[in-house]
C-alpha cells in the first residue's frame, strides 16, 4: 500500500504541446497509478473539447480520459477559470503550466500561493525578477516548481554533460546552433500571441539552448544580442519569425543560435536542428556535435504518400504488447521526472529541494534563472536592432 495519494494534476493550457507531449504523458504516469485524476483547464469549451475528442487517445490509452474546463460552452471566454480550479484543489497536488510565455508568471504564482507544485513549459518567465519572485515563493511553501526543458532529457545531452564536466572535451569556446520549425506553425494558435510585442523565435526556441550548453558545460551566459526579422502570420499579425542570436558566456565562449517558423513543410522530420559546440585543450581541440533532426531513419509511406526522417528519441508510441500505446523518449522522460520530483517532495519533505536544485538534471528558477535573464536581454536586444545587452544578473 503506498503511504501518499497519487497527486491529482492541472494542465492549464490545451495547445499542440499539450496533445503532442504532455497529456500523452501524464496518462501513461496514470495507467501506472503514479498520478490520481487530470484536468485540463482552457479558455473556451470548445478548446478542451477537440483535445479531448483526439484520435490518438483512444487507440493509445483506452479509457483514460480527463476532467473538462469549461465543462459546458459559454458565450465568452473565461480566462481567469484556472484560478477557480486551482483554488478548489487539495494542496501539494501538480499544476502545469502550458500557456503563452507572457502569462506564465501569473499562472504559476497563482498555483504556488495555493500551495501547489508546477510544472512549467519553457521558457519560466520573461523577466529575471519574476523568477526570482518565484523561486522565493516556492522555497517558502516547501514547493517544487521545474522547468520543462526536455532536451535535458535527450540522452546525448546527458552523455555530452558527463563527457564535458568530467574534462574529456576541453573547455567550451565558439558553437552553434539551429532549431526552425516547420512553417505550419504560422497557421497555429501561434499567430495569436507569439506577435512581436510578446516573444520571439529566439524566446520561444533558442532558449533551449542557451539551457543546454550551461547543461552541458556549467558556463554562464554574461551577454546577449538577438536579430530579429519581422514577418507576418496569416492573421496579420507581426512577429518575430526569424531570429539571429549571439550568446557571450562568462569564459568568453561565443554561441550562435538560429531559429524560425520557417522550415518547409515539404521537408522530411518536424523541424531542422542540432549543436555543435567546438572545444580547446592543453594541446588539440574538443568537440560536441549533434545533428538532431536526423535520426538515422527514413520511410517512405504509401497510405499517405510522403517520404518522411522521423525522429525516434523525442516522443513516439509504441506497442510493447499491452493495452493501448506506450510512450517513448526524452519528452515523456522529462515530464515523468518532474513528476516523480513532486512525488518525492511530498514523500520526503521540503529538504530535498536543495538536493534537486544542487543536482541540476530539473530546471528550477533557484539554478537556472540566467535562462530568465537573457530572454530579458534579448527581448531588449530584438527591439534595438541587435544591440548587445549584458546578462549581469545571470546566477545560478
Amino acid at each position: 500500500m503506498p503511504l501518499f495519494d497519487p497527486p491529482q494534476v492541472l494542465i492549464v493550457g490545451a495547445g499542440m504541446i499539450v496533445q503532442d507531449q504532455i497529456l500523452p504523458s501524464l496518462y501513461h504516469l496514470q495507467r501506472q497509478a503514479r498520478i490520481a485524476e487530470i484536468s485540463v483547464c482552457a479558455t473556451s469549451h470548445a478548446t478542451v473539447r477537440r483535445l479531448a475528442e483526439a484520435e490518438s487517445w483512444s487507440r493509445a490509452f483506452p479509457g483514460h480520459s480527463f476532467r473538462m474546463y469549461p465543462d459546458a460552452p459559454s458565450h465568452s471566454p473565461q480566462p481567469a477559470l484556472y484560478r477557480e480550479i486551482i483554488a478548489r484543489m487539495p494542496p501539494r497536488q501538480i499544476v502545469v503550466v502550458a500557456v503563452p510565455d507572457q502569462l506564465h508568471s501569473e499562472v504559476i504564482l497563482e498555483a504556488l500561493r495555493h500551495n501547489q507544485h508546477v510544472c512549467a513549459v519553457k521558457p519560466l518567465v520573461l523577466q529575471h525578477s519574476q523568477a526570482g519572485e518565484i523561486a522565493r515563493e516556492a522555497r517558502s511553501r516547501g514547493l517544487l516548481v521545474a522547468v520543462e526543458y526536455h532536451k535535458r532529457f535527450d540522452d546525448r545531452s546527458l552523455m555530452a554533460r558527463r563527457a564535458y564536466r568530467e574534462g574529456h572535451c576541453g573547455e567550451f569556446r565558439l558553437g552553434t546552433a539551429c532549431l526552425l520549425e516547420k512553417w505550419y506553425y504560422r497557421n497555429s494558435n501561434f499567430q495569436n500571441w507569439m506577435t512581436a510585442e510578446n516573444s520571439d523565435a529566439f524566446t520561444y526556441i533558442g532558449c533551449h539552448y542557451v539551457d543546454l550548453v550551461h547543461f552541458i558545460t556549467g558556463l554562464l551566459p554574461v551577454s546577449v544580442s538577438v536579430y530579429g526579422i519581422l514577418d507576418r502570420f496569416p492573421n496579420g499579425n507581426q512577429g518575430y519569425l526569424w531570429t539571429d542570436a549571439r550568446v557571450i558566456w562568462n569564459n568568453g565562449a561565443c554561441l550562435n543560435v538560429q531559429n524560425a517558423l520557417g522550415f518547409p513543410d515539404a521537408a522530411p522530420g518536424t523541424n531542422t536542428q542540432g549543436l555543435t559546440l567546438y572545444c580547446q585543450g592543453a594541446w588539440e581541440g574538443g568537440l560536441i556535435s549533434h545533428s538532431d533532426q536526423y535520426r538515422g531513419l527514413k520511410y517512405c509511406y504509401t497510405n499517405p504518400v510522403a517520404y518522411q526522417e522521423p525522429s525516434p528519441d523525442y516522443f513516439q508510441y509504441v506497442d510493447l504488447g499491452g493495452p493501448g500505446l506506450v510512450p517513448i523518449g526524452y519528452g515523456y522522460r522529462s515530464i515523468e521526472a518532474i513528476v516523480s520530483a513532486a512525488i518525492r517532495v511530498n514523500v520526503e519533505g521540503p529538504a530535498v529541494l536543495e538536493e534537486i536544485d544542487r543536482a541540476g538534471i530539473l530546471a528550477t528558477p533557484a539554478n537556472s534563472s540566467y535562462n530568465e535573464c537573457v530572454i530579458e536581454a534579448a527581448r531588449e536586444s530584438i527591439r534595438n536592432g541587435g544591440r548587445e545587452v549584458s546578462c549581469s544578473g545571470a546566477e545560478v
